[in-house]
């Protein structure tokens, strides 16, 4: 392609180039396009010009000089690009959740690391391919990304939904409700939605891959204000995904205190008898006190 007498090809594969992460010398660019070095460092401004005056590119990116390495390079507002740590955490914590079977779970990751700057992409790519290649992924094989969509714009404009339902023991129903909320907790993405007649004052939990034929019926639902559904609070009273009526549990604790205040958001320390503690929590349902039996001598008297 003929470069030296066609600045728009030259501009634009300028910016090609910048954008796939390449450094670049100008006294270089002007003998490959065969132009002279003022032509490119015309060409350099004009796109910075363009980049800083494109509402497309505001604020995002921008074309940079280093000294050091006498280069030009593209390079995004650090608050718009994810740094290697952000990035890396973001993909142990995906892959660790073992939420989504493998086909979404690999575009989640290489999305990620798509927001990383090129020079660090190797980097997180290198960190994750074991775990990537290894990923066991849960048993129901569902997708999720999609449906969890759905029902998110659902929930957004109060619409009341109808769905089929199989629960864990195979036995299938046909529902109508209100969601409310959609949590995850342990592998698993769930759908908390309230009965149309109103009379429970606490939703019911589905499990979201166990849910399918989701529409709504047309119709919608309001809450008043004082009574709205408040995920973060009621997210603590829920750890355990068993539902009930909001209970409060007391007993003695003698394991790692912070453990169990991190698994409990509830959980307040109420006595502190030489590494015996007496805890109180709140829950709904009976999730917690099975949970506590289970936890052997380290949790005695539950009450």
């Amino acid at each position: 392609m003929e470069f030296s007498n066609n600045k728009s090809f030259r501009m634009l594969h300028l910016f090609e180039r910048l954008n796939r992460g390449e450094k670049l010398i100008k006294d270089n660019l002007a003998n490959e396009y065969d132009v002279s070095p003022k032509t490119i460092q015309r060409d350099l401004d004009d796109l910075r010009a363009y980049l800083s005056e494109s509402h497309c590119f505001e604020n995002e990116i921008a074309i940079r000089y280093s000294k050091s390495e006498n280069a030009y390079s593209l390079v995004r507002i650090e608050r718009e690009w994810m740094t290697n740590e952000e990035a890396l955490a973001l993909c142990k914590i995906l892959l660790e959740s073992r939420a989504f079977r493998k086909e979404e779970l690999s575009r989640l990751i290489e999305k990620l690391v798509m927001q990383i700057a090129p020079e660090d992409k190797k980097v997180a790519q290198e960190m994750i391919r074991n775990e990537v290649f290894n990923y066991v992924p849960p048993q129901h094989g569902k997708p999720l990304l999609a449906p969890i969509w759905k029902l998110s714009q659902h929930i957004f404009r109060r619409e009341i939904i109808s769905f089929d339902y199989v629960r864990q023991d195979g036995k299938k129903s046909h529902r109508t409700m209100k969601p409310v909320s959609i949590l995850f907790s342990e592998f698993y993405f769930y759908c908390l939605a309230f009965e149309c007649d109103g009379k429970a004052d606490y939703p019911i939990i589905f499990r979201i891959d166990r849910m399918s034929d989701i529409h709504p019926t047309g119709e919608t639902f309001t809450v008043p204000y004082a009574k709205q559904f408040k995920d973060g609070e009621f997210r603590k009273r829920i750890q355990f995904m068993y539902m009930g009526e909001l209970r409060r549990v007391t007993f003695e604790y003698t394991g790692v205190l912070e453990a169990m205040l991190d698994k409990v958001p509830t959980a307040k320390v109420i006595a502190d008898n030489n590494g015996i503690y007496t805890i109180t929590a709140e829950s709904y349902g009976d999730g917690i006190r099975m949970w506590l039996g289970a936890q052997g001598d380290k949790v005695q008297n539950i009450r």
